[in-house]
């Protein structure tokens, strides 16, 4: 648990939960995938449409929790990772385009 810099509170690191869920999910897809299909040949879209739903909540579980792990909670976040890699390698900050009346 950490403390959380408003209030004092206590802020859980919720990251776990979403890496437990992405590895659940991520398991059930690949036994689902291994078990094949025995049955109604008219049901096997409606199989194969949750295999694959499987395998994207289990991608974006893991995206969530890596996120959640490395701080990175806003978009901002984001932008600020950006330019302090672009900064590490040399490369000039970018620009903001300005929207110019030109027209």
């Amino acid at each position: 648990m950490a403390e959380n810099g408003s209030g004092g509170g206590i802020e859980t690191q919720w990251w776990w939960w979403w890496a437990m869920a992405s590895m659940a999910q991520l398991g059930w897809g690949v036994s689902a995938y291994k078990r094949g299909y025995a049955g109604d040949s008219r049901l096997m879209p409606l199989k194969a449409f949750a295999v694959a739903s499987l395998f994207l909540g289990s991608a974006a579980s893991a995206s969530i929790a890596s996120l959640q792990a490395s701080g990175i909670h806003k978009v901002q976040d984001f932008v600020d990772l950006g330019a302090n890699i672009r900064t590490g390698i040399g490369a000039p900050p970018r620009v903001a385009k300005e929207k110019a009346d030109d027209r």
